[in-house]
């Protein structure tokens, strides 16, 4: 289920790699909870064996205090990637002062050590991407508003100069903002990367060469994240293979903000010729439908529009039971896709809090103004801080579908707040 991770992890920019232990692992860079600000100064490297639950394996690096592991700056840690080559696991990361670095660690969870900057690249642009090809020549991604490539030198620290490519990508020409991401499929080389073609960085496209350093021709829009919060404003991530079948990770930024973003991930294919879908944002992920029956946590939202947004209590005792729908106006809405109904009849309860008059939920299937299949009641409960489970019955239902809740109440922007909401048939 999206957000893969749990809800107190923010991380965004992830790079998904399987390794030889045939565990997936995720670096990414971390956030903090409504800090209004992008990244901290640590980062946490995560895995699974079933994409589905995922290990916290700790700090794997940081860049500020007395544990420090980059000795030449204090600034804060953006994207990083990852690669595996003789034996070593080789950590990019970046700066927000642009710089460009490499650590490395006989384990693919860290810690990484002995960090020293990218010859040729560092102070130059942020976002590292690594790419190992069969040959086993590495190549090094990075930059801003124009992708640069280059391959590395037989130490990992170093790009030659006469193999430096200034724009593999552009603004201008494929909407490359940031984000570039380098993997391999039947001959094909996918340059992925943060598009913002439809006006904002939400988009995840892709584009397609013979060769790793180019050149490179804009195929299209992978996922685009527009929605996933009133402020929203970039995407970065990768595609990835596991067990044979690929992925697109991705994130969505919460609480209100450009930031407490946080990792999904979509499945993804590829036609006959090496074409990417584009896939929507799914509360449901890779495990398919979610029984409606299902308690559904209101912070699994794929989709909002207007006011409403996650917000929640920065408490790192607090479980995923604090994180709560807000600023809801009359006119919003919010969507889980997808519920899997067994055409029962049963009642439905909402956990909402109400401070005022109040208003009404609308259960709509498919699309904003579907069709209605359960009208929900919120009353005044005293406070915003006191809980009330409000029910009202719902229509047989049948099948997979995504459901809209559609807020309807007087004015304002805070009419209720929701918690969470079930079907029982």
């Amino acid at each position: 289920m999206n957000p893969i991770l749990p809800l107190e992890h923010f991380i965004p920019d992830a790079e998904a790699r399987q390794w030889a232990d045939g565990r997936m692992y995720l670096y990414g860079s971390c956030d903090k909870a409504d800090k209004m600000e992008y990244c901290s100064h640590e980062y946490h490297v995560f895995s699974s064996d079933d994409l589905i639950h995922w290990v916290d394996h700790g700090v794997s690096f940081r860049s500020d205090g007395a544990n420090s592991d980059v000795p030449w700056s204090n600034a804060a840690l953006y994207a990083p990637d990852c690669i595996f080559k003789n034996g070593i696991y080789y950590l990019y990361f970046c700066l927000s002062d642009n710089g460009e670095g490499v650590a490395t660690s006989m384990k693919p969870e860290g810690p990484f050590r002995n960090a020293v900057p990218v010859v040729g690249a560092n102070g130059d642009a942020i976002d590292p991407a690594v790419f190992l090809d069969d040959d086993g020549q590495a190549y090094l991604y990075w930059g801003q508003f124009h992708a640069r490539g280059a391959r590395l030198d037989h130490n990992m620290s170093a790009i030659g100069k006469d193999t430096f490519y200034p724009a593999l990508l552009t603004e201008a020409g494929a909407g490359f903002h940031e984000g570039a991401s380098v993997r391999k499929r039947n001959g094909i080389y996918y340059l992925v990367y943060t598009d913002i073609s439809r006006g904002k960085a939400t988009c995840i496209s892709y584009a397609t060469s013979l060769s790793p350093l180019g050149p490179y021709t804009k195929g299209g829009v992978i996922i685009d994240n527009d929605g996933c919060d009133p402020e929203t404003w970039n995407n970065h991530g990768s595609i990835a293979e596991f067990n044979g079948d690929w992925y697109v990770f991705y994130h969505r930024s919460s609480r209100g903000s450009h930031f407490s973003r946080r990792v999904c991930m979509e499945p993804i294919r590829f036609d006959s010729e090496g074409r990417i879908r584009e896939v929507p944002m799914t509360t449901q992920g890779i495990s398919g439908p979610i029984p409606s029956t299902q308690e559904m946590q209101a912070a699994r939202a794929c989709q909002f529009s207007g006011n409403v947004r996650i917000t929640g209590v920065d408490d790192p005792a607090a479980d995923d039971s604090r994180e709560m729908l807000s600023g809801i106006s009359s006119g919003d809405w919010a969507v889980y896709r997808y519920l899997d109904f067994k055409a029962v009849r049963g009642t439905l309860f909402v956990d909402a809090s109400c401070e005022g008059t109040g208003g009404m939920v609308e259960f709509r299937l498919d699309k904003p103004l579907g069709p209605v299949v359960a009208r929900c009641p919120v009353t005044d409960t005293g406070s915003h801080e006191v809980w009330r489970a409000f029910s009202c019955e719902f229509q047989a239902i049948e099948g997979a579908h995504a459901v809209y809740l559609h807020f309807i109440g007087g004015e304002g922007t805070d009419l209720f707040r929701i918690r969470g909401f079930r079907f029982v048939g």
